[in-house]
């Protein structure tokens, strides 16, 4: 029965119309996740700041395409063209935002380490919003930030840019690093990817179809091409093996990789970076993230 409440959302999230009776005979399990729902609605609320700048940092609120974005902008000299990276938040696709305290430090911090333009996208949320919402709202975020006139407004590096997410956010800058080197209309490419503890079982590799064809040219082009990738891991998740999966998919396809297994990790251990849950762990994983970034990016 544990695992059968979340398949009413399920049915949600697929614009599926489960039978009445599978409605009444879940209705309990249903209400008693609905108050964990809401109180996980309540913690992201209640975990979110405003953009306040500081002597390092100059962090504003817009919209990308129509898409609310949190910018960082590091104020001291640039010295020539900045680094860029478009981060996108996790929460099961249903949860999280851009504004919340542990991203809002993250991306100022990497901004002022690594003098570079973060641009931390928000996306229109399950189960309100159904598949693809979110996928389009990021691509369509990172498309627009990738136009030479954009990259120019910030003065950005085009050959200097990457896509970073945790968790779902990482499944779908993943997508977004595949879709890119689709889109003729995109003439800069994303120079890597950084996927954090990423949310890759719905893309199963492991598939018989996907060993048949492993080695298919059309599949193997199509992940050659992808950008140099950091991928986290952590022992005590239950999407550790997801993330495992990638990199190895990528190495065979001839992918550069970092791939960092923090065996004392968990899930979420990436953005506990303040008072009440300031982890040593979360400064160690997002300074080894940080060092990647100032030699790949």
């Amino acid at each position: 029965q544990t695992g059968s409440a979340p398949c009413l959302a399920i049915f949600c999230l697929l614009k599926l119309k489960p039978a009445p009776n599978f409605i009444c005979f879940h209705l309990q399990i249903t209400c008693k996740n609905l108050a964990l729902f809401l109180f996980q609605l309540l913690f992201t609320d209640a975990q979110l700041v405003p953009p306040t700048s500081d002597e390092n940092v100059t962090v504003t609120e817009t919209e990308f395409n129509g898409v609310p974005v949190r910018l960082y902008l590091p104020r001291r000299a640039p010295g020539g063209l900045r680094r860029a990276m478009v981060y996108i938040h996790g929460g099961g696709w249903c949860l999280g935002d851009a504004g919340m305290q542990g991203y809002d430090l993250m991306a100022r911090h990497i901004s002022n380490e690594l003098n570079a333009v973060v641009v931390s996208t928000n996306y229109r949320l399950a189960p309100p919003h159904h598949f693809p919402a979110q996928f389009e709202d990021v691509y369509s975020v990172t498309k627009f930030f990738l136009q030479s006139k954009v990259l120019a407004q910030y003065g950005v590096d085009p050959a200097r840019v990457c896509v970073a997410g945790d968790s779902a956010g990482g499944n779908l800058a993943a997508a977004v690093a595949q879709e890119l080197l689709e889109d003729p209309e995109v003439q800069t490419q994303l120079k890597a990817q950084v996927l954090i503890y990423p949310a890759l079982q719905a893309l199963d590799l492991d598939l018989p179809s996907y060993r048949d064809n492993a080695h298919k040219p059309a599949l193997e082009a199509r992940l050659r091409r992808l950008p140099a990738a950091f991928v986290l891991t952590c022992e005590h998740d239950v999407l550790r093996d997801d993330g495992a999966m990638y990199v190895g998919r990528l190495r065979a396809a001839g992918v550069p990789v970092t791939h960092h297994h923090a065996k004392d990790g968990f899930h979420g251990a990436f953005s506990f970076l303040a008072w009440p849950l300031d982890l040593a762990l979360s400064h160690r994983l997002l300074s080894t993230c940080v060092g990647w970034l100032r030699e790949n990016l």
